[in-house]
């Protein structure tokens, strides 16, 4: 499922890729439902390429969510991140992946992980891992 839903720099939220087109991709907010194209000059990454450091290897995005689901029992998150300190996150952060790397990690990762897992919650998507077929893709 990860595969089609992408973070396009520049834009607020997350996105279901929706179709392809000559230069362009029409993708849907997860947000709000609203459609448009993003061309080739956007950056856009899709979550399934995403990882985040520990001290030993990097862990893909797909296991960092899905601890984050047990956590919080596929409920969104109910802090609030705006306001949230930086103690405060990387506690929260500490419960979901305890070998995370300190120096290469910052609050606004956390921040920006814990925003993408809200909305991902919020439109109904709970299966965070990546298929093997959508690997291959």
């Amino acid at each position: 499922m990860l595969k089609n839903i992408l973070a396009i720099t520049g834009k607020p939220g997350l996105y279901k890729l929706v179709s392809r087109g000559n230069n362009m991709l029409i993708v849907e907010s997860l947000v709000d439902g609203k459609r448009m194209p993003t061309y080739a000059r956007d950056k856009i990454v899709a979550l399934s390429d995403v990882s985040m450091f520990t001290d030993s290897d990097d862990v893909a995005l797909s296991e960092v969510l899905t601890a984050a689901g047990k956590k919080e029992g596929l409920k969104p998150v109910a802090m609030d991140v705006k306001k949230a300190g930086n103690a405060e996150l990387q506690a929260w952060f500490d419960q979901v992946l305890p070998n995370w790397d300190r120096d290469r990690v910052y609050p606004s990762d956390i921040r920006k992980l814990i925003q993408w897992y809200n909305i991902l919650i919020h439109a109904g998507i709970t299966d965070f891992t990546i298929k093997e077929e959508e690997a291959e893709n």
